[in-house]
Protein backbone atom coordinates (compact mmCIF):
# COMPACT_ATOMS: atom_id res chain seq x y z
CA UNK A 1 0.00 0.00 0.00
CA UNK A 2 2.74 2.40 1.24
CA UNK A 3 3.92 1.98 -3.10
CA UNK A 4 0.31 2.63 -3.96
CA UNK A 5 0.08 5.87 -1.98
CA UNK A 6 3.42 7.25 -3.11
CA UNK A 7 2.16 6.92 -6.74
CA UNK A 8 -0.86 8.19 -6.02
CA UNK A 9 1.14 11.47 -4.74
CA UNK A 10 3.70 11.50 -7.42
CA UNK A 11 1.25 11.69 -10.24
CA UNK A 12 -0.80 14.17 -8.39
CA UNK A 13 2.00 16.40 -7.79
CA UNK A 14 3.49 16.26 -11.35
CA UNK A 15 -0.03 17.56 -12.38
CA UNK A 16 0.04 20.41 -9.94
CA UNK A 17 3.65 20.91 -11.33
CA UNK A 18 2.37 21.54 -14.86
CA UNK A 19 0.02 23.83 -13.86
CA UNK A 20 1.66 25.92 -11.35
CA UNK A 21 5.17 25.94 -13.04
CA UNK A 22 4.61 26.37 -16.68
CA UNK A 23 0.73 26.96 -17.40
CA UNK A 24 0.76 30.92 -16.30
CA UNK A 25 4.09 30.98 -18.30
CA UNK A 26 2.02 29.47 -21.42
CA UNK A 27 -1.00 31.80 -20.72
CA UNK A 28 1.21 34.17 -21.05
CA UNK A 29 2.94 32.94 -24.61
CA UNK A 30 -0.94 32.55 -25.65
CA UNK A 31 -1.39 36.11 -24.91
CA UNK A 32 -3.44 36.28 -21.73
CA UNK A 33 -2.94 39.33 -19.57
CA UNK A 34 -1.65 39.48 -16.01
CA UNK A 35 -5.37 40.47 -14.85
CA UNK A 36 -6.52 37.62 -17.19
CA UNK A 37 -4.12 34.91 -15.69
CA UNK A 38 -5.05 35.76 -12.12
CA UNK A 39 -8.25 35.09 -12.42
CA UNK A 40 -7.70 32.28 -14.21
CA UNK A 41 -5.79 30.39 -11.50
CA UNK A 42 -8.42 31.89 -8.92
CA UNK A 43 -11.50 30.44 -10.09
CA UNK A 44 -10.33 26.75 -9.63
CA UNK A 45 -9.34 27.77 -6.22
CA UNK A 46 -12.64 29.19 -5.31
CA UNK A 47 -14.61 26.10 -6.40
CA UNK A 48 -12.33 23.95 -3.99
CA UNK A 49 -13.66 26.83 -1.03
CA UNK A 50 -17.19 26.00 -1.71
CA UNK A 51 -17.29 22.34 -2.34
CA UNK A 52 -16.90 21.63 1.46
CA UNK A 53 -19.44 23.58 2.79
CA UNK A 54 -21.99 21.42 0.61
CA UNK A 55 -20.34 18.60 2.40
CA UNK A 56 -20.90 20.05 5.85
CA UNK A 57 -24.69 20.10 5.18
CA UNK A 58 -25.91 17.37 2.63
CA UNK A 59 -22.96 14.87 1.43
CA UNK A 60 -20.34 12.81 2.37
CA UNK A 61 -17.33 12.31 1.12
CA UNK A 62 -17.71 8.49 0.24
CA UNK A 63 -16.02 6.31 -2.27
CA UNK A 64 -18.54 6.84 -5.04
CA UNK A 65 -17.98 10.68 -4.58
CA UNK A 66 -14.13 10.38 -5.01
CA UNK A 67 -14.76 8.30 -8.06
CA UNK A 68 -16.70 10.51 -9.65
CA UNK A 69 -14.04 13.33 -8.90
CA UNK A 70 -11.17 11.22 -10.47
CA UNK A 71 -13.83 11.20 -14.13
CA UNK A 72 -14.21 14.74 -13.38
CA UNK A 73 -10.57 15.55 -13.20
CA UNK A 74 -10.03 13.29 -16.35
CA UNK A 75 -12.50 15.62 -18.16
CA UNK A 76 -11.38 19.10 -17.25
CA UNK A 77 -7.63 17.64 -19.04
CA UNK A 78 -9.47 17.34 -21.78
CA UNK A 79 -11.53 19.84 -22.14
CA UNK A 80 -7.63 22.27 -21.17
CA UNK A 81 -7.26 21.37 -25.41
CA UNK A 82 -10.19 22.77 -26.82
CA UNK A 83 -10.82 25.83 -24.24
CA UNK A 84 -6.71 26.83 -24.07
CA UNK A 85 -7.24 29.78 -26.75
CA UNK A 86 -10.42 31.18 -25.20
CA UNK A 87 -9.75 33.24 -21.80
CA UNK A 88 -13.93 32.71 -20.69
CA UNK A 89 -14.13 28.83 -21.86
CA UNK A 90 -10.79 28.59 -19.95
CA UNK A 91 -12.28 29.35 -16.92
CA UNK A 92 -14.84 26.31 -17.20
CA UNK A 93 -12.31 23.25 -16.82
CA UNK A 94 -10.53 25.15 -14.80
CA UNK A 95 -13.89 25.27 -12.18
CA UNK A 96 -14.32 21.68 -12.82
CA UNK A 97 -10.36 20.86 -11.99
CA UNK A 98 -10.19 22.99 -8.61
CA UNK A 99 -14.04 20.99 -7.44
CA UNK A 100 -12.42 17.49 -8.59
CA UNK A 101 -8.96 18.04 -6.56
CA UNK A 102 -10.87 19.36 -3.97
CA UNK A 103 -12.77 16.06 -3.18
CA UNK A 104 -10.23 13.79 -4.51
CA UNK A 105 -6.50 15.00 -2.24
CA UNK A 106 -8.49 15.28 1.14
CA UNK A 107 -9.95 11.45 0.62
CA UNK A 108 -6.51 9.66 -0.09
CA UNK A 109 -4.57 12.42 2.27
CA UNK A 110 -6.97 11.48 5.26
CA UNK A 111 -6.14 7.48 4.40
CA UNK A 112 -2.74 8.02 3.98
CA UNK A 113 -2.48 9.82 7.57
CA UNK A 114 -4.39 7.28 9.60
CA UNK A 115 -2.71 4.55 7.50
CA UNK A 116 0.77 5.58 7.65
CA UNK A 117 1.03 7.99 10.78
CA UNK A 118 3.16 10.80 11.01
CA UNK A 119 6.62 9.76 9.54
CA UNK A 120 5.59 7.12 7.50
CA UNK A 121 2.88 9.89 6.06
CA UNK A 122 6.05 12.50 5.32
CA UNK A 123 7.70 9.90 3.60
CA UNK A 124 5.54 8.63 1.46
CA UNK A 125 4.86 12.68 0.88
CA UNK A 126 7.89 13.02 -0.08
CA UNK A 127 6.94 11.18 -4.00
CA UNK A 128 4.81 13.92 -4.48
CA UNK A 129 7.64 16.31 -4.34
CA UNK A 130 9.64 14.05 -6.31
CA UNK A 131 6.82 14.33 -8.98
CA UNK A 132 6.57 18.16 -8.99
CA UNK A 133 10.43 18.49 -9.77
CA UNK A 134 10.59 15.74 -12.14
CA UNK A 135 7.84 17.58 -14.90
CA UNK A 136 9.52 20.77 -13.41
CA UNK A 137 12.89 19.55 -14.96
CA UNK A 138 11.92 17.53 -17.99
CA UNK A 139 9.13 19.88 -19.16
CA UNK A 140 11.49 23.17 -18.80
CA UNK A 141 12.98 21.29 -21.74
CA UNK A 142 10.34 19.84 -24.01
CA UNK A 143 8.01 22.77 -23.29
CA UNK A 144 8.19 23.70 -27.36
CA UNK A 145 4.49 24.88 -27.76
CA UNK A 146 1.76 25.27 -25.32
CA UNK A 147 0.10 21.78 -25.86
CA UNK A 148 3.29 19.85 -25.00
CA UNK A 149 2.25 20.69 -21.40
CA UNK A 150 -1.17 19.85 -22.11
CA UNK A 151 0.10 16.41 -22.72
CA UNK A 152 2.24 16.17 -19.81
CA UNK A 153 -1.09 16.98 -17.52
CA UNK A 154 -3.45 14.86 -19.09
CA UNK A 155 -0.60 11.39 -18.92
CA UNK A 156 -0.51 13.01 -14.92
CA UNK A 157 -4.25 12.86 -14.62
CA UNK A 158 -4.63 9.46 -15.98
CA UNK A 159 -2.01 8.00 -14.07
CA UNK A 160 -3.30 9.88 -10.96
CA UNK A 161 -6.82 8.37 -11.38
CA UNK A 162 -5.12 4.69 -12.00
CA UNK A 163 -3.20 5.40 -8.63
CA UNK A 164 -6.32 6.33 -6.78
CA UNK A 165 -8.33 3.41 -8.26
CA UNK A 166 -5.86 0.77 -6.84
CA UNK A 167 -5.52 2.39 -3.38
CA UNK A 168 -9.41 2.35 -2.98
CA UNK A 169 -10.64 -0.65 -5.29
CA UNK A 170 -11.50 -3.59 -2.88
CA UNK A 171 -9.74 -1.88 0.06
CA UNK A 172 -11.94 -2.70 3.76
CA UNK A 173 -11.56 0.56 5.31
CA UNK A 174 -13.60 2.43 2.64
CA UNK A 175 -16.30 -0.39 2.47
CA UNK A 176 -16.53 -0.74 6.10
CA UNK A 177 -18.39 1.91 8.16
CA UNK A 178 -16.20 4.42 10.14
CA UNK A 179 -17.57 6.36 12.30
CA UNK A 180 -14.41 8.63 12.89
CA UNK A 181 -15.74 10.41 9.37
CA UNK A 182 -18.56 11.72 10.92
CA UNK A 183 -20.29 14.86 12.31
CA UNK A 184 -19.66 18.82 11.55
CA UNK A 185 -16.87 20.75 11.64
CA UNK A 186 -17.14 24.04 14.23
CA UNK A 187 -14.56 26.70 12.62
CA UNK A 188 -14.93 29.16 15.08
CA UNK A 189 -13.17 27.12 17.72
CA UNK A 190 -10.00 27.68 15.91
CA UNK A 191 -10.79 30.61 14.38
CA UNK A 192 -6.90 32.01 14.29
CA UNK A 193 -5.86 28.74 13.13
CA UNK A 194 -8.20 28.55 10.07
CA UNK A 195 -7.55 33.23 9.53
CA UNK A 196 -3.40 31.87 9.58
CA UNK A 197 -4.18 28.93 7.02
CA UNK A 198 -5.95 31.47 4.60
CA UNK A 199 -3.23 34.43 4.66
CA UNK A 200 -0.51 32.17 3.99
CA UNK A 201 -2.00 31.10 1.28
CA UNK A 202 -2.87 34.22 -0.10
CA UNK A 203 0.34 34.99 -0.12
CA UNK A 204 1.65 32.26 -2.25
CA UNK A 205 -0.47 33.75 -5.22
CA UNK A 206 2.52 35.61 -5.69
CA UNK A 207 4.62 32.37 -6.07
CA UNK A 208 2.27 29.62 -7.43
CA UNK A 209 0.76 31.76 -10.54
CA UNK A 210 3.19 34.93 -10.74
CA UNK A 211 7.22 33.08 -9.98
CA UNK A 212 8.11 32.00 -13.18
CA UNK A 213 6.81 35.00 -15.08
CA UNK A 214 8.64 37.55 -12.50
CA UNK A 215 12.07 35.46 -12.41
CA UNK A 216 12.20 35.56 -16.24
CA UNK A 217 10.55 39.17 -16.53
CA UNK A 218 13.88 40.12 -14.45
CA UNK A 219 16.21 37.95 -17.39
CA UNK A 220 16.31 34.70 -16.08
CA UNK A 221 15.80 31.94 -18.18
CA UNK A 222 13.19 29.70 -17.50
CA UNK A 223 15.36 26.64 -17.36
CA UNK A 224 17.02 28.18 -14.41
CA UNK A 225 13.96 28.71 -12.99
CA UNK A 226 12.49 25.36 -13.41
CA UNK A 227 16.41 24.73 -11.23
CA UNK A 228 14.92 27.00 -8.45
CA UNK A 229 11.72 25.57 -8.49
CA UNK A 230 13.71 22.08 -8.44
CA UNK A 231 15.59 23.13 -5.47
CA UNK A 232 12.96 24.61 -3.18
CA UNK A 233 11.48 20.52 -4.02
CA UNK A 234 14.79 19.18 -2.92
CA UNK A 235 14.69 21.21 0.16
CA UNK A 236 10.69 20.10 0.90
CA UNK A 237 11.78 16.75 0.07
CA UNK A 238 14.42 16.76 2.89
CA UNK A 239 12.18 18.23 5.69
CA UNK A 240 9.97 15.57 4.51
CA UNK A 241 11.86 12.86 4.88
CA UNK A 242 13.41 13.47 8.84
CA UNK A 243 10.54 15.74 10.05
CA UNK A 244 9.26 12.80 12.05
CA UNK A 245 11.29 13.89 15.47
CA UNK A 246 10.61 17.41 14.99
CA UNK A 247 6.77 16.93 14.59
CA UNK A 248 7.09 14.87 18.44
CA UNK A 249 9.41 16.90 19.79
CA UNK A 250 7.54 20.43 19.16
CA UNK A 251 3.88 21.42 19.37
CA UNK A 252 2.07 21.48 16.41
CA UNK A 253 0.89 24.53 16.29
CA UNK A 254 4.02 26.46 17.33
CA UNK A 255 5.25 24.98 14.59
CA UNK A 256 2.23 26.48 12.24
CA UNK A 257 3.42 29.81 13.72
CA UNK A 258 7.08 29.26 12.79
CA UNK A 259 6.57 28.10 8.70
CA UNK A 260 4.38 30.79 8.72
CA UNK A 261 7.20 33.43 9.62
CA UNK A 262 9.96 31.90 7.77
CA UNK A 263 7.51 32.20 4.80
CA UNK A 264 7.20 36.39 5.57
CA UNK A 265 10.91 35.65 5.23
CA UNK A 266 11.27 34.19 2.50
CA UNK A 267 8.88 36.69 0.14
CA UNK A 268 10.53 39.53 1.62
CA UNK A 269 14.41 38.08 0.20
CA UNK A 270 12.92 38.11 -3.12
CA UNK A 271 11.20 41.94 -2.50
CA UNK A 272 14.47 42.81 -1.54
CA UNK A 273 16.90 41.44 -4.23
CA UNK A 274 14.84 40.96 -7.59
CA UNK A 275 16.36 39.73 -10.64
CA UNK A 276 19.52 37.97 -7.96
CA UNK A 277 19.55 34.07 -8.94
CA UNK A 278 21.59 33.79 -5.70
CA UNK A 279 18.76 34.87 -3.34
CA UNK A 280 16.57 33.62 -5.32
CA UNK A 281 18.03 29.95 -4.32
CA UNK A 282 17.86 31.21 -1.08
CA UNK A 283 14.27 31.74 -0.57
CA UNK A 284 13.47 28.65 -2.20
CA UNK A 285 14.89 26.62 0.48
CA UNK A 286 12.43 27.92 3.01
CA UNK A 287 10.06 26.19 1.09
CA UNK A 288 11.63 23.42 3.51
CA UNK A 289 9.54 25.17 6.10
CA UNK A 290 6.55 27.42 4.54
CA UNK A 291 5.76 23.98 2.46
CA UNK A 292 6.59 20.52 3.72
CA UNK A 293 6.80 21.56 7.71
CA UNK A 294 3.77 23.75 7.64
CA UNK A 295 1.25 21.07 5.55
CA UNK A 296 2.32 18.32 7.57
CA UNK A 297 1.96 20.06 10.99
CA UNK A 298 -1.45 21.92 10.14
CA UNK A 299 -2.60 18.66 8.61
CA UNK A 300 -1.75 16.66 11.79
CA UNK A 301 -3.08 19.09 14.13
CA UNK A 302 -6.72 19.36 12.70
CA UNK A 303 -6.67 15.54 13.22
CA UNK A 304 -5.41 16.24 16.89
CA UNK A 305 -8.69 18.79 17.15
CA UNK A 306 -11.50 17.36 15.00
CA UNK A 307 -13.46 14.42 14.76
CA UNK A 308 -14.88 14.15 11.62
CA UNK A 309 -11.10 14.27 9.55
CA UNK A 310 -12.36 13.45 6.04
CA UNK A 311 -14.99 17.03 6.24
CA UNK A 312 -11.76 18.93 8.23
CA UNK A 313 -9.61 18.09 5.38
CA UNK A 314 -11.64 19.28 2.67
CA UNK A 315 -11.99 22.81 4.39
CA UNK A 316 -8.03 22.68 5.25
CA UNK A 317 -8.14 22.92 1.46
CA UNK A 318 -11.09 25.04 0.81
CA UNK A 319 -10.24 28.01 3.23
CA UNK A 320 -5.97 27.43 2.51
CA UNK A 321 -5.76 26.36 -1.04
CA UNK A 322 -8.95 27.31 -1.88
CA UNK A 323 -10.14 30.73 -0.93
CA UNK A 324 -6.43 31.82 -0.25
CA UNK A 325 -5.62 30.44 -3.43
CA UNK A 326 -8.31 32.38 -5.03
CA UNK A 327 -7.96 35.56 -3.00
CA UNK A 328 -3.91 35.21 -3.47
CA UNK A 329 -4.17 34.54 -7.43
CA UNK A 330 -6.30 37.68 -7.85
CA UNK A 331 -4.01 40.04 -5.38
CA UNK A 332 -0.88 39.09 -7.69
CA UNK A 333 -2.94 39.40 -10.60
CA UNK A 334 -3.52 43.51 -9.39
CA UNK A 335 -0.30 44.05 -8.06
CA UNK A 336 2.07 42.29 -10.19
CA UNK A 337 5.47 44.20 -10.14
CA UNK A 338 8.10 45.34 -8.26
CA UNK A 339 6.33 45.05 -5.08
CA UNK A 340 4.48 42.10 -5.48
CA UNK A 341 6.41 40.19 -2.87
CA UNK A 342 6.56 42.73 -0.85
CA UNK A 343 2.49 42.27 -0.59
CA UNK A 344 2.89 39.02 0.31
CA UNK A 345 5.30 39.26 3.04
CA UNK A 346 3.34 41.58 4.76
CA UNK A 347 0.36 38.71 4.38
CA UNK A 348 1.69 36.12 5.49
CA UNK A 349 3.23 38.08 8.52
CA UNK A 350 -0.32 38.88 9.32
CA UNK A 351 -1.15 34.90 9.05
CA UNK A 352 1.73 34.90 11.75
CA UNK A 353 -0.22 37.20 13.80
CA UNK A 354 -3.41 35.32 13.39
CA UNK A 355 -2.16 32.05 14.10
CA UNK A 356 -0.44 33.57 17.33
CA UNK A 357 -2.70 36.02 18.73
CA UNK A 358 -6.52 35.28 18.07
CA UNK A 359 -8.91 32.38 19.67
CA UNK A 360 -7.60 28.71 19.18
Amino acid sequence: MFFRISGFFYFYFSIVGVYVIFLPKILQTLGYTSAQIGLVFAIAPLTRFIVPFFFQKWFSLTQQVFYGALGLALVSALLFYVTLPHVWLFLIPNMLFGGALGLILPFIETYSLEFLGKARFGKARLFGSLGFMMVGIVLAMLLENPYMGLHFFLAGVSLMVCFGLLITLKNSHFTSPNTAHGGSINLRSQLGFWVSLFLMQVSFGAFYNFFTIYQTDYGVSLTVTSWMWAFGVICEIGLFYFQGPILQKYGLLGLVQFSTLMTALRWLILFIFPGSVVFAFISQAFHAFSFALHHTAAFSYLHSVYANRRLAAQFYYGFSFGLGGFTGALIAGWVYGPYLYLVASAIAFLGFLACRFLPR
